[in-house]
């Protein structure tokens, strides 16, 4: 009982802290500073040469309109984010728990060499019990399994189920403890590690929304019949094999060190990579110790570029001044903007903060949809019909500013408009906020709309 509390204490400090004086980066340098540059790409074995990488966006152009966002746009990323975009990429797109999880646990099955798995969350339920009994298997079986789970997001998972981990040989590490007395870097409890990835044998990579939690077992009513009630969580996911897997192992393994990990078992993490598919993937990793956050820097730099459409999904929803700006202004210039978000929430603080900013934005022409039948946790960008970004980061003060996130862009019409598809079925699952309607919303509801904007920098 003491420890729970000296848990939650810590917990409290959290948010205390929180309102510390972090902000976020002036994005106006990616209108003002805009300079063109040769796209970089690599393949399996290194950086492509400037013709091969100027064929690759013709072809990009030729199958998505000619459109601006393919010069602007990738060019601006790599001045951010600095990684180049990697071909060769097969990316199987993954929709709700059910398919997910069958897909992360055929890969560890089959797992001949190491696991790598992070998580926020990992809980000590049906599910997690599955995947715990699976770990334990192949790592009794000469497999080295390596594992970050997130200090407060298993708050909740007793202390016996990562020791039994532990005991059978897995290496488990917890992220940024809560507890001040065994962290082993500078103690900053509002540091979080919210990223989800699962890399297994260096050849096949996991990301996306999901946790490992039995809210997620059954899948949304995107799968089921409009007359089953029983809806789970809806989220996406995507399973990646080619070379940028290394990338993701590269983004695993510095955690691992950054967080003072004991020296991982040898292993083949970084075995030969071949093509594998015709995606074009750049993995980007952001996390509070860097200048700015990459992620949240890429999306507007995407918003700010995008010619046609802009369609985001997304959880959590508390959006800054800037972001803000950047949708307004695409809906100006005649960019279909979209924003599809949670009708309900299992955060009250931040279904009420977002909703604060109704108003302006639809004011501003953009169109806002909220997801009915399910707990929408999806974390998505479709841009232009070529430009695709899914992984862990929400659209919060907290993912920009204090949270540790995983992301992977895709390029190319092919991905893209198989993402368009899994929208325009959320979007029939949704009902339209219309401006007219939403001014006549009740005084309770504006109320708690004030309130809860008022602490949106801590959600």
């Amino acid at each position: 009982m003491m420890i729970r509390a000296l848990k939650f204490t810590a917990v409290a400090c959290c948010v205390c802290l929180a309102a510390g004086c972090a902000t976020l980066p002036d994005t106006q340098f990616l209108n003002d500073r805009y300079t063109k540059q040769e796209a970089q790409f690599q393949n399996a074995r290194g950086q492509l040469s400037e013709q091969k990488s100027a064929a690759i966006i013709a072809d990009l152009k030729r199958k998505s309109g000619n459109i601006d966002i393919l010069d602007k746009q990738i060019a601006l990323e790599q001045q951010i984010v600095g990684s180049a975009l990697v071909v060769g990429n097969k990316v199987t797109l993954l929709q709700d728990g059910p398919a997910t999880y069958q897909a992360m646990f055929d890969a560890i099955r089959n797992a001949k060499d190491n696991i790598n798995v992070e998580s926020y969350i990992i809980e000590d339920t049906k599910v997690g019990q599955q995947f715990a009994d699976l770990l334990l298997e192949r790592q009794a079986n000469g497999v080295q399994v390596n594992m970050i789970y997130d200090s407060v997001g298993a708050l909740h998972t007793s202390k016996a189920y990562f020791d039994k981990l532990t005991q059978a040989g897995v290496a488990v590490l917890e992220f940024n403890p809560i507890n001040p007395l065994t962290a082993k870097k500078s103690w900053d409890p509002n540091h979080r590690d919210h990223r989800k990835l699962l890399v297994v044998d260096g050849r096949i990579a996991f990301l996306g929304g999901i946790n490992i939690s039995d809210v997620y077992s059954s899948g949304s009513s995107l799968h089921r019949d409009d007359d089953d009630k029983k809806t789970g969580w809806r989220d996406t996911d995507i399973q990646i094999e080619g070379p940028v897997v290394a990338e993701f192992q590269k983004l695993f393994i510095s955690h691992w060190t950054t967080q003072q990990g004991k020296a991982l078992v040898e292993k083949n993490y970084f075995p030969q990579l071949s093509t594998q598919g015709k995606e074009i993937v750049r993995a980007i990793g952001s996390t509070p110790d860097d200048t700015y956050s990459f992620i949240y820097l890429t999306l507007i730099s995407a918003i700010t570029n995008a010619e046609k459409e802009v369609h985001i999904t997304n959880a959590y929803f508390v959006p800054d001044p800037q972001l803000v700006k950047a949708l307004i202004d695409s809906a100006k210039r005649g960019v279909d903007v979209r924003l599809i978000l949670p009708a309900t929430s299992d955060s009250a603080a931040a279904f009420y903060a977002g909703r604060s900013h109704y108003e302006e934005l639809l004011k501003g022409g953009v169109k806002i949809y909220e997801r009915r039948g399910a707990d929408l946790h999806v974390k998505t960008a479709v841009i232009d019909d070529v430009w695709v970004s899914v992984g862990s980061s929400n659209l919060d003060w907290r993912s920009a500013l204090d949270n540790d996130e995983i992301n992977a862009v895709i390029l190319g019409h092919e991905f893209a408009q198989e993402m368009e598809d899994a929208y325009a079925k959320d979007l029939a699952a949704s009902d339209q906020i219309t401006l007219v309607g939403w001014q006549h919303r009740s005084l309770l509801e504006r109320f708690r709309e004030m309130e809860s904007r008022l602490i949106g920098h801590l959600l």
